[in-house]
């Protein structure tokens, strides 16, 4: 009986996969909401806010990623945010106006974006498939990856849709 060798086609076919978790910030991200420090959850007013700010230890926030937030609806006059930023400043790596969510996107695509994609140059690249993330990730490796590779696919290396080859 013939008992031929096993060859991995996946590994033969030269194809290098990038796994966009690779890229995902590990810092911890909170929000904070400012409503707390509004007069009756709804209104800035300067003294009562100011004292407000002043009071709060933001050394809860040292080496964290923050996303203001604000659960009401409240119109926040710029300035008050301007303060926020000068308490937060010393201590968290990141302040963003946004949810949580949007913060870590945003890091992502940052960490992404500044990437060294050099190892992927003139290579048949797959990027690994992940229900969980968001398209706009996938629109970014594209874009960053078009200009280096041979030839850019979606999905796994042993079934990879492809979206485009030189």
């Amino acid at each position: 009986m013939n008992q031929g060798t096993f060859i991995n086609k996946a590994k033969a076919s030269g194809i290098i996969a990038l796994d966009l978790l690779d890229y995902k910030p590990t810092t911890e991200i909170v929000e904070l909401d400012i409503k707390e420090h509004l007069f009756m959850g709804m209104i800035v007013k300067e003294k009562e806010f100011k004292e407000s700010i002043a009071a709060v230890d933001f050394s809860v926030y040292k080496d964290k990623a923050v996303g203001i937030i604000c659960s009401t609806d409240a119109i926040i006059p710029p300035w008050a945010y301007m303060l926020l930023m000068e308490k937060l400043s010393p201590y968290a790596i990141h302040v963003d106006l946004n949810n949580a969510e949007t913060v870590l996107l945003d890091l992502w695509k940052r960490r992404l974006t500044y990437a060294d994609l050099k190892a992927y140059k003139d290579q048949k690249v797959v990027v690994r498939a992940q229900a969980s993330h968001d398209p706009s990730l996938y629109l970014l490796a594209a874009g960053l990856l078009k200009p280096l590779v041979k030839s850019l696919m979606y999905g796994e290396i042993g079934l990879p849709k492809v979206i485009f080859k030189q």
